[in-house]
């Protein structure tokens, strides 16, 4: 009976010893993993440049591409006398190629293009985008993604007309219907065409509408 007794009791005690290890094992792993996350440094993206007066900034992760147009825009709206046309023509060409230039963004949620997006209309912007365009976007935050993703390097813009557009209980007589085509540096199957419509809002031009198929 008393050896039955023993018997338990160095049992149990393999059992300790081996629930104990395991804990070890597991926690040590989980630390080792810790430790390794911290090692890496997590992606940070900075402004590197603004605009005064109109909220548009650069991101120093943007293409050349679009670097080019933020100089352009630049100097177009510190003109005493702005070119509306050549501000509008901007603005397109800024916000398709941000949109759809999916290669320098962090993860779906980084959308491009919203600071060009009409204000009132961004939340949902950003929404349908992270469902559509950017849902499929792996996340960058640690620089090491490995997958094929569009990169932009020309946008055609066409001015077609202004007509009359109704946004919420407000009209812009004037807004400007114009449509786009994206150049990629690899075609990857993306919309490569489409139609925007920009209002005015106070002194800005700004993106209220965006199609997949061109204006007729």
């Amino acid at each position: 009976m008393a050896k039955k007794v023993k018997r338990k009791v160095k049992f149990g005690r393999i059992i300790i010893l081996l629930l104990l290890l395991t804990v070890v094992v597991v926690g040590g792993f989980f630390a080792y993993q810790k430790l390794n996350v911290k090692e890496t440094p997590i992606k940070k993206i900075k402004s590197i440049s603004t605009i005064d007066n109109y909220e548009y900034s650069l991101k120093e992760n943007a293409t050349s591409y679009f670097k080019e147009l933020f100089k352009n825009l630049e100097k177009t709206l510190n003109e005493k006398e702005i070119d509306e046309e050549e501000y509008m023509t901007l603005i397109s060409k800024m916000f398709v190629a941000d949109f759809f230039n999916l290669d320098n963004k962090v993860n779906k949620n980084d959308v491009g293009g919203k600071q060009f997006v009409y204000k009132n209309y961004r939340s949902d912007f950003e929404k349908y985008a992270m469902d559509t365009m950017y849902k499929t976007v792996e996340s960058n935050v640690y620089g090491n993604r490995n997958q094929d993703l569009p990169i932009v390097t020309d946008v055609e813009v066409q001015k077609i007309k202004n007509e009359p557009y109704k946004y919420g209980d407000s009209t812009d007589n004037n807004a400007y219907v114009v449509n786009f085509k994206i150049t990629y540096k690899e075609d990857l199957g993306y919309q490569d065409s489409g139609s925007l419509i920009i209002i005015h809002n106070d002194k800005k031009l700004e993106v209220a509408s965006m199609s997949e198929k061109s204006s007729s």
